[in-house]
């Protein structure tokens, strides 16, 4: 990892800065809404890296905390994943997916209304939703998720990280069986179609399946129950929506613009010169996301949140290449709930004061662990 500080050859003005990360190791921190949005397409940064023992790393978590993948086939293999899976996720399938998502929801919200107030919302309707949906979408069964929602919760510890190798193990061998399932039944689902390809191979399909479960359902989580709790934080917002809810699309936009997020690690593939500063081959790049999604020249007084906001998009996606394949998914998740909280619990509020919600502190994608509302 380069230790040399190299800041002083950088110019005043650059939005690239030298930082050294909670594990001590040295690299670089990109603020400001272009830089970030630059940096995400650029193909000279990736997740890869030459020699991923000595790379530094921002934490000790799996999917955020290092490198992954194969940094001599990265490019290649990043073509082919998203050639696989985009498909799948496009704006249109996700549209034909609407009424089914509507449909969940309201089965979740019924329930909840009649199991009475107060409630708690996470238990309710953010944990099952988008479980609900990722398990039809990829052909998982619903019924074995109270073992694969402990291994998924794993994969996001930044602390223990034993938790992550029991997750990372513990699903991969959950995929494998499932796909002599898929094998030998068929269907339509994203699990039994990438096993009729022929060509991903088991392991392959077994990796791609992992990610695709963790990663289409737990952002959704967590933006379910932080996003409730931020607007009955703001009542005044909430209440905007319960006013006119075709405003719950703007107000999406804007509650994931405020999520606190991780830094997105990359890794340079060659000496380069990002904004002005020489980066050496390796070195650690890290995307400040929060920084990009609070630029006071994108976004005017960025610490105000407001539901009517409109402009520029945020980076919490990603960008380019580099943009998250369930984006449409989530989007839909989330304006479907909201929709549907405050049109049908328009006096939802939440049951306990604001600093007695439990929150998980150890986990890259945070959240709550429970959100009492009643109404």
């Amino acid at each position: 990892m380069t230790t040399e500080s190299t800041s002083a050859r950088c110019p005043v003005t650059t939005t690239l800065h030298r930082t050294t990360t909670a594990l001590g190791h040295e690299g670089w921190v990109a603020t400001g809404h272009a830089q970030v949005r630059k940096l995400y397409a650029d193909p000279r940064l990736g997740r890869a890296h030459p020699t991923p023992e000595t790379a530094a790393r921002a934490s000790d978590s799996m999917f955020f905390g290092g490198p992954m993948g194969n940094f001599d086939t990265e490019p290649a293999d990043q073509a082919r994943l998203r050639e696989l899976v985009v498909p799948y996720f496009s704006p249109r399938r996700m549209r034909d997916l609407t009424p089914r998502i509507e449909e969940l929801t309201t089965a979740l919200l019924d329930e909840m209304a009649a199991t009475g107030s107060p409630a708690d919302l996470h238990t309710a309707v953010a944990v099952p939703l988008p479980l609900l949906v990722i398990c039809e979408l990829l052909g998982v069964p619903y019924e074995d998720r109270d073992q694969f929602r402990a291994w998924t919760e794993g994969l996001s510890e930044q602390v223990e990280t034993t938790k992550v190798q029991e997750g990372v193990a513990g699903l991969f061998a959950y995929f494998l069986t499932l796909i002599e399932r898929k094998k030998a039944t068929g269907g339509d689902d994203v699990l039994a179609r990438l096993c009729a390809r022929g060509d991903l191979g088991d392991h392959g399909i077994a990796m791609l399946g992992l990610g695709l479960l963790f990663g289409g359902h737990e952002t959704t989580v967590v933006e379910i129950g932080l996003g409730v709790k931020r607007l009955l934080e703001n009542p005044e917002q909430w209440q905007a929506l319960v006013r006119d809810p075709d405003l719950v699309p703007t107000a999406i936009e804007e509650l994931l613009r405020v999520a606190p997020m991780p830094r997105i690690p990359r890794y340079a593939r060659d000496d380069v010169e990002l904004d002005g500063c020489p980066v050496r081959k390796g070195d650690l790049v890290l995307l400040d996301l929060d920084s990009a999604n609070h630029d006071p020249a994108v976004f005017p007084d960025p610490d105000r949140f407001d539901v009517t906001r409109t402009g520029a998009a945020h980076v919490t996606f990603g960008h380019g290449l580099r943009h998250c394949v369930g984006a449409p998914l989530a989007r839909i998740e989330l304006q479907t709930v909201f929709r549907q909280l405050v049109t049908r619990f328009p006096t939802l509020e939440l049951a306990v004061d604001p600093s007695e919600i439990a929150l998980r502190t150890t986990t890259f994608t945070g959240g709550v662990r429970e959100l009492p509302v009643r109404w």
